[in-house]
C-alpha cells in the first residue's frame, strides 16, 4: 500500500527557515512526480512546487519561487521542501502528493493524485 508521511513541520518567525521531509514507501519512487501541496485556514488546497520523476523538471508556485525548492533522494525514497525567507502566508497544513500527472497540468489545475501524505503544519508568525 502506498504511504507518504510528512515530517519537519513546526512554528518559526518571519524571515526563518524549515525543511519539510516526505518518506515514500509502496511503488517505485524513481518513476513518480512529487508535489507539495499547502492548505491554508479558510483557503483552498493548492501546488506550490512540483517534480518530475527525472528529477531535473521542477515547478513553483509565484509567490514561493526563488524561497522554496524541492529536492528528492532516491535512495532513501524521501522529497524535500527547502523553505527559506518565510512570511506569515506561508502558514498553513503542507500535504505531500505522489502525481500521475506533468507538473505543468498540476499548475493548471489538471491533478491526479496517486496518494496523499496526512500533512503537517506549518506556522510562521510576524
Amino acid at each position: 500500500q502506498v504511504q507518504l508521511v510528512e515530517s519537519g513541520g513546526g512554528a518559526v518567525q518571519t524571515g526563518g527557515s524549515l525543511r519539510l521531509s516526505c518518506t515514500f514507501s509502496g511503488l517505485a519512487f524513481n518513476i513518480l512526480n512529487m508535489g507539495w501541496f499547502r492548505q491554508a485556514p479558510g483557503k483552498e488546497r493548492e501546488v506550490v512546487a512540483c517534480m518530475e520523476w527525472t528529477g531535473i523538471f521542477t515547478q513553483y508556485e509565484g509567490s514561493t519561487k526563488g524561497r522554496f525548492t524541492i529536492s528528492r533522494d532516491d535512495v532513501k525514497n524521501t522529497v524535500y521542501l527547502q523553505m527559506n525567507s518565510l512570511k506569515p502566508d506561508d502558514t498553513g497544513m503542507y500535504y505531500c502528493a505522489a502525481l500521475s500527472t506533468a507538473c505543468s497540468e498540476t499548475f493548471s489545475g489538471t491533478t491526479s493524485v496517486d496518494a496523499w501524505g496526512k500533512g503537517i503544519q506549518v506556522t510562521i508568525s510576524s
